[in-house]
């Protein structure tokens, strides 16, 4: 398999871009093909043993488009490059298009005026000069009008080549409607003029000059608009690269230089100094620093950096200078990766896209036979031929299907960069949509509701009176003297339990002592002197086999003997049971024998977990908690937050069985994990959400990535489906309605019962405003509010 991406120039309509689809999807060895309209980007998966790539070409130069393919950047490949290109033939087109239109308008307007002027009602008619009046000097009047349209045609040129060869093709799109429409006019208005010239000066009144270039202004300036409002809607892309610095400092060999970011390689080592765009992803070799990693994470709070630890591209080095080792280049970033699933997210279709489709597929032939029709009927009836071009010309215009073509498109690129601004990486449109119809939400337990690494919560003091306790030295311990004791005793160890107490210590700003003689016992805790104080921390086997169990020799005082007993009752909930109920786990603490205190510790729930499940709920959607821990932990993190429905002992594997349970109950489900252990889960599920720091943004087994680690951002995605689902709604029924009620107007059936005739000037007016009601109802979506 093989998957190649191709922009594909001269589309102008949603006709087109369904030609290409049907053209290259229909090929023996084409899995699939997606084209995007906005984005002017076909992504084909091709079987390369059935179907090579130079062939898959000749097929797609057939179609009459242009074509260039968007090759994966090397190592050393640049994506601002790319999207720069990108942004300079967008901005090219826009400049392209105002020109044509500013141009086209100058003619028009002098041309209306020739044509029409004298004709406006309710006194408001404009006299016209005697040496071009319709009457006194016809073939003036006549030659005038065709010298004025002749630089409008010239301006709207592409109109015509891409319109008629899309006839040849046997593929009519909107550009087919508006050629044939135009052509008819000026043709006819030829015909007019040789006839005057001959001396029949009655044809002076059946020119339609004017019809043709109002109607090729009108609609340029439609696409000048359309061209303006969708880089608007790819601002997400914009935002994103303006974020990456152009340079970066190096050191080869004893010297420093500034190169382009495009010549980094890897393992070079760069310098960062203080207020710093990072240039590419690596480590820190040297120095420490604080990192505002917002554009990544979402996070307001700058991060902590010290050696050893990872800083990511396009972030913002805040007071420190460092070095770091660059491990990841070009498009290998996790930046490059943000942009690139903003990007196919954009380039993507949403399942109700494939509705605009079809009717657009069908929809051009069957208004060129409405418009023959029109005609011939009208042609028969009236003998009048002026009127049986007008009908003709009418329905070919109004029935240009560009609001159908954008209505779905533009809605997901800007629903799409709206959540690339909220921190939440949608990466396609059908994830987008999917997401409306969600009714349940599992959340994976560690990492996700919690913050996924264990912290000090309690220090129990079960001394002579709960607040200290006299060792044999006659030193009174205290809480924070506890503390400082067993972080000094686990710098020996590397287990998570021992770091959560030695970083509770620095917290507490608790300076490290000497120690010695330290021993771990694996799976029961650690002994060590320390400041000449016998330590012994961990669970009850290691106080058992330590005698500390209410021995006389080993708790002298009746306090403590008291508090030790009652933790070890079984007849009553003990302070350990109260501990588990809590979901914290004890470190009981022996000092010179005596049992002196127990630090508790949990992974912690994330401050934002009880308002995401809360929102969660008020939006109709049930939330089970999915976990490995055992029954009372979850039980306890569940009551935290208010979670009914839990989860709880499941192995990794089995998780996704379980999403399957739920579906099985026809539950629209989305899982919401870190993406590694829970990815089979992820991809189970209707919609897979991974949650995380944003270091792992091209997280396979997800539909959604949340930048940011906090779980509200299920909700705001969650929403902005519902809201971008509403406006494809709101752009689908005004784009059918408009062509539905517009085209039998157009068709001359007001006419029939005494109203009047559609103008062709009156139907590109219509046909220009459907497709920018169209965006402007999608640039709605700019105002979304997580």
């Amino acid at each position: 398999m093989e998957k190649l991406v191709y922009r594909v120039s001269g589309m102008t309509c949603a006709a087109c871009s369904a030609r290409v689809e049907k053209a290259i999807g229909g090929l023996d060895g084409v899995v699939s093909c997606v084209v995007s309209l906005p984005a002017e980007r076909m992504t084909v998966e091709v079987d390369s043993s059935v179907l090579s790539k130079d062939s898959l070409e000749v097929e797609i130069g057939k179609t009459g488009y242009g074509f260039e393919e968007i090759v994966e950047q090397a190592a050393k490949a640049s994506e601002e490059d790319a999207v720069d290109k990108h942004q300079q033939r967008n901005d090219k087109e826009v400049k392209t298009l105002r020109l044509k239109f500013i141009v086209s308008a100058v003619f028009a307007f002098p041309l209306l005026y020739i044509a029409m002027g004298h004709m406006l009602p309710f006194g408001f008619s404009l006299p016209l000069p005697g040496f071009i009046h319709h009457h006194h000097n016809p073939l003036v009047f006549a030659l005038v009008q065709l010298l004025l349209t002749a630089p409008i045609v010239a301006a709207g040129y592409r109109f015509y080549v891409v319109g008629f060869r899309a006839i040849w093709l046997h593929a009519p799109n909107m550009d087919s409607l508006i050629a044939m429409g135009t052509s008819a006019a000026v043709v006819y208005s030829l015909y007019a003029t040789f006839r005057v010239l001959t001396g029949y000066h009655i044809y002076a009144e059946r020119l339609y000059y004017e019809t043709a270039g109002v109607i090729i202004t009108l609609i340029l300036l439609g696409k000048t608009l359309e061209a303006i409002s969708t880089g608007k809607a790819s601002e997400a892309i914009k935002k994103l690269i303006g974020l990456r610095p152009k340079t970066a400092v190096v050191i080869r060999g004893d010297m420093e230089i500034e190169i382009s970011i495009v010549n980094v390689i890897v393992d070079d080592v760069v310098l960062l100094k203080p207020g710093g765009k990072i240039p590419v992803d690596g480590v820190i070799i040297e120095g420490n620093t604080s990192v505002d990693e917002s554009m990544l994470t979402g996070e307001s709070m700058p991060v902590e950096k010290a050696v050893g630890d990872k800083v990511y591209a396009a972030t913002i080095n805040i007071n420190g200078f460092v070095k770091f080792k660059a491990e990841k280049i070009g498009a290998d970033t996790a930046f490059a990766q943000i942009v690139k699933l903003v990007e196919d997210a954009q380039g993507s279709k949403a399942p109700i896209a494939k509705i605009a489709d079809k009717v657009s597929g069908v929809f051009v032939p069957i208004v060129f036979c409405i418009a023959a029709f029109a005609f011939v009927v009208w042609l028969i009836t009236t003998l009048d031929t002026t009127f049986a071009l007008t009908a003709f010309i009418s329905v070919l215009v109004i029935a240009c299907p560009c609001a159908l073509g954008l209505a779905t498109p533009t809605a997901i690129m800007v629903g799409t960069g709206k959540g690339a601004e909220n921190g939440i990486l949608i990466k396609s449109g059908e994830a987008l949509e999917t997401a409306h119809r969600i009714d349940t939400v599992i959340l994976d337990k560690t990492g996700t509701i919690t913050e996924g690494k264990p912290e000090v919560t309690d220090i129990i003091m079960l001394g002579d009176d709960a607040s200290g306790v006299t060792v044999k030295q006659g030193q009174n311990v205290d809480r924070n003297r506890l503390l400082q004791l067993v972080a000094t005793a686990q710098q020996g160890s590397q287990h998570p339990l021992g770091d959560a107490i030695i970083k509770a210590a620095e917290i507490a700003n608790l300076s490290m002592l000497s120690f010695m003689d330290f021993e771990s016992l694996a799976g029961r805790g650690i002994t060590c002197r320390v400041d000449d104080i016998e330590v012994v921390a961990g669970n009850i086997k290691l106080m058992d086999e330590k005698h500390v169990n209410g021995g006389k020799d080993w708790i002298a005082e009746p306090v403590a003997s008291v508090a030790w007993q009652s933790a070890r009752n079984d007849g009553e909930e003990t302070l350990a049971d109260r501990l588990a109920d809590e979901g914290k786990t004890p470190v009981y603490v022996a000092l010179d024998g005596k049992l002196a205190g127990i630090i508790a510790i949990a992974d912690v729930v994330k401050p934002g977990s009880v308002g995401a499940v809360k929102k969660l709920y008020d939006m109709g959607i049930e939330v089970v908690m999915i976990t490995g821990d055992h029954n009372r932990t979850a039980a306890a993190i569940a009551k935290q937050t208010g979670i009914s429905h839990v989860l709880s002992e499941v192995l990794p594997q089995d998780k996704a069985n379980e999403v399957k349970t739920l579906q099985a109950e026809n539950k629209k489900v989305a899982m919401v994990g870190d993406g590694i252990n829970d990815a089979p889960a992820l991809v189970q599920a209707d919609i897979g959400i991974a949650i995380g720091s944003g270091t792992d943004v091209a997280l396979e087994s997800a539909d959604i990535v949340l930048m940011h680690s906090d779980l509200s951002g299920v909700h705001t995605a969650i929403k902005l489906s519902k809201a971008t689902l509403r406006n494809i709604k709101q752009n689908l029924f005004w784009a059918f309605a408009y062509n539905v009620a517009g085209i039998p107007i157009a068709a001359g059936v007001l006419y029939l019962f005494g109203g009047p005739l559609l103008s062709p000037v009156i139907a590109a007016v219509a046909m220009s405003l459907s497709s920018v009601s169209v965006l402007v109802n999608a640039l709605r979506l700019k105002r979304f509010r997580a």
